[in-house]
């Protein structure tokens, strides 16, 4: 990664300059890890009882009944 870094009057760092294709790149294992930590949440509150897993079929006629919980 080559990056610039923009400094104050003192020298101090105080941002950076990316190529677009390097910041794109950040943003893209940026919304990986987010996915990830989702997933882990939801395996985490299903290990521990709070959640329960359903059946796809039961999902949609919940989701189409207006039964879904909120967050």
């Amino acid at each position: 990664m080559e990056a610039r870094y923009l400094t104050d009057e003192n020298g101090k760092r105080i941002g950076v300059v990316l190529d677009i294709e390097e910041y794109e790149r950040l943003r893209e294992i940026e919304d990986e890890m987010e996915d990830i930590r989702r997933f882990d949440k939801a395996m985490f509150a299903i290990e521990s009882g709070e959640d329960e897993v359903i059946p796809w079929e039961q999902a949609i006629r919940e989701i189409r009944e207006g039964r879904v919980p909120e967050d």
